[in-house]
């Protein structure tokens, strides 16, 4: 069995299709069939299930994709580690955030790391909040900025408290709202609103704000990004309630503050365990990690 067997099931699995894994791999369709197919043999299970028009896992696949995933890590993990004995930080970064995320410029904050070590790949995943936390839990992502209710802390991860803040709403600049200086949650709660799908942190922070008041509102729009929820307000088809400084940079809408504001915190998550050197060098790069005194460990 070897390294270069698994990144071909791996690839092939993620995006279920041979001749896009053979491209992400950089190499002819035929010779990643052929070491799949080899694998399979040493293995005594079929790990796709092949078609003209699917590629799935098998019940052995799907057994077996975890366990390639972590040797290809650990294989990974080892270059790197030889690599910072010898005074360079190499390998992969793989960092996640929601899209609202302000207590860090996360652009800027790759931007510099980047020019420090240009040899370290980065990559970026945005997403909800407990998927992301679920992925620095199974290794996937190295470090994930949240946003999540002021009472919320993440299990099986390391975490650090960036800021705190409150959701203000956003109308369209001709809403009957948008010249208030101020509203509460009783009149926001006649409007439409557009926000995030229910059971994600974003949707919960205003949820559970309605709720302990007893009201009840109506989401006509469930949509996953900001922007998009930005875009649905400005056509006046509803207001949204989003973090304050996210929302004060949002153009083409009116910011009104609410009086008793769902509250917010954003938070950094990496992973229990030792991180790569990239991890390490990222979050040292931003002032925190495990050597910090203001770092803390959730458990879990």
């Amino acid at each position: 069995m070897e390294l270069q067997q698994m990144r071909y099931v791996v690839a092939v699995a993620e995006t279920r299709n041979f001749t896009r894994a053979a491209k992400q791999c950089l190499v002819v369709q035929s010779a990643l069939s052929h070491q799949v197919a080899r694998l399979e043999k040493e293995l005594g299970a079929r790990l796709f299930d092949r078609s003209s028009r699917h590629v799935r896992l098998t019940a052995a696949g799907e057994a077996f994709l975890p366990a390639a995933r972590q040797a290809l890590d650990a294989a990974e993990r080892a270059r790197s580690e030889v690599a910072a004995a010898a005074g360079e930080v190499s390998g992969r970064l793989a960092i996640g955030a929601i899209p609202t995320v302000t207590a860090v410029d996360v652009p800027g904050a790759l931007g510099e790391f980047h020019r420090r070590h240009p040899k370290v790949r980065i990559v970026l995943r945005d997403g909800a909040s407990k998927d992301l936390v679920e992925g620095v839990r199974t290794g996937a992502l190295d470090l994930a900025f949240l946003g999540v209710l002021p009472d919320y802390r993440p299990k099986g991860v390391s975490d650090h408290e960036l800021a705190r803040g409150e959701l203000a709403a956003i109308t369209a600049v001709d809403h009957p709202l948008a010249d208030e200086e101020e509203v509460d949650l009783e009149r926001l709660a006649r409007e439409t609103f557009v926000d995030f799908p229910d059971g994600t942190a974003a949707r919960a922070q205003s949820e559970e704000a309605f709720t302990a008041m007893g009201l009840v509102r109506d989401v006509a729009y469930e949509v996953t990004g900001a922007d998009f929820v930005a875009r649905l307000v400005r056509k006046g088809l509803g207001v949204a309630l989003l973090p304050t400084a996210f929302a004060d940079e949002v153009p083409g809408v009116r910011v009104v503050r609410v009086r008793n504001a769902p509250g917010r915190v954003e938070r950094l998550v990496w992973s229990r365990f030792r991180p790569t050197p990239a991890a390490s060098a990222f979050l040292a790069g931003l002032g925190v990690g495990p050597w910090s005194a203001d770092a803390t460990d959730a458990g879990g």
